[in-house]
């Protein structure tokens, strides 16, 4: 089959990448550069529909010079200007994640992994669609940024929650230890707490990228269930924590494939874990999401030692628009959806144990499909 080139995204999709990372960093205006033959950085596109000329010049001498960047034709940048006049903060575009931190030790502002992000978006939107593979038409440019939820949580989420854990950690040192002098000791929490609100941004830019991915996609292929799990749970967990919920995962299982839209199991998860989350914060008691392969079968369970669902309820549950939550608290149409996705998509089940005060599980048994050979994926 020939395959024709199919005409680069529109300008405005890479503006809404653009603007979601500005939302991201407090409206500070976001542009995107690209080198000229003549080593010269063109403005190309920034979030603001009139910029002003201070927030598109980019200075060389204090940025890529600065850092022994290559200056190569063709590439582009993203990036601000962290204060008025301040100095600039940019990162690449590219198409594939940047390599972990050193020692697993984050050292990159909250404003840097938020235009590394916005990088890696633009170079996924940019990249050359062909028409020897029909996609359907995507509505929303951030709806190009994942083939599945762990391209960019697996990459970036996960070092970031493990700072989150270790930030937390020193604030409560901080907080104890008696040999500090009490200003210092404001002024340090001070600066930890707004370390730990950069990063938690940046997850919540990382969630929202998700879930417009899943509303503007309907895919049916083959991808890894514990990578679409563990980067649930990752993204999840700094939300869990804020409401003052642990959240485990014990993913019990590695290279095994589904087939299907992986950003739709992803919606299953998610909106089980936020489920138990809220049942959990009365009794203050953590939420475990465990994946172990039985059989034929993979078992996907979310279990809470929460308030639990009355007898009389549990055959209702699965209902449209029928819920045990508090008027405006929710729709009801969480669990219907998790059950329909369940069963129409994956072809599984779910099944409910839970009583009053005795806490809550759901179990998806989801059938494993015929999984490729070491030689059919050579």
């Amino acid at each position: 089959m020939e395959t024709r080139m199919v005409p680069d995204p529109s300008p405005e999709r890479r503006r809404e990448v653009l603007r979601q990372a500005s939302v991201a960093l407090q409206g500070r205006v976001v542009t995107l550069w690209e080198v000229s033959s003549r080593a010269e950085v063109i403005p190309v596109l920034t979030s603001a529909p009139t910029p002003q000329y201070r927030d598109t010049r980019l200075d060389l001498d204090s940025t890529l010079h600065r850092w022994s960047a290559p200056i190569i034709q063709g590439s582009r940048w993203v990036g601000c200007r962290l204060d008025e006049g301040g100095p600039w903060c940019v990162a690449p575009v590219r198409k594939q994640p940047s390599a972990p931190p050193p020692d697993s030790v984050e050292r990159r502002s909250r404003e840097r992994i938020i235009l590394e992000l916005a990088g890696l978006c633009l170079g996924l939107v940019d990249q050359p669609l062909t028409t020897s593979r029909p996609r359907s038409p995507e509505p929303d440019a951030l709806a190009e940024l994942v083939r599945q939820p762990s391209v960019i949580a697996h990459e970036v989420a996960n070092p970031l929650t493990a700072a989150l854990a270790s930030l937390d950690l020193s604030l409560d040192l901080v907080r104890t230890a008696e040999s500090l002098d009490p200003a210092f000791r404001a002024e340090l929490l001070e600066e930890l707490a707004g370390v730990g609100e950069g990063m938690e941004q940046a997850i919540q830019f990382l969630r929202s990228m998700q879930d417009r991915a899943r509303g503007g996609l309907a895919r049916s292929e083959r991808f890894d269930a514990g990578q679409v799990v563990r980067s649930c749970v990752a993204l999840e967990r700094p939300l869990a924590r804020k409401r003052g919920i642990a959240l485990h995962g014990v993913i019990a299982v590695s290279g095994v494939f589904l087939h299907g839209d992986p950003n739709a199991l992803y919606q299953v998860l998610t909106n089980l874990i936020r489920n138990a989350v809220a049942a959990s914060r009365e009794r203050n008691t953590p939420v475990l999401v465990t994946l172990k392969k039985v059989g034929e079968t993979l078992r996907l369970a979310v279990q809470d030692e929460g308030v639990g669902i009355a007898a009389e309820h549990l055959e209702r549950i699965f209902e449209p628009g029928f819920t045990t939550q508090e008027f405006g608290s929710g729709s009801g149409t969480g669990l219907t959806v998790v059950r329909q996705i369940t069963q129409e998509m994956f072809g599984g089940a779910v099944r409910v144990d839970s009583a009053l005060r005795r806490g809550a599980t759901f179990e998806l048994t989801l059938p494993i499909p015929a999984q490729r050979t070491v030689r059919e994926r050579r």
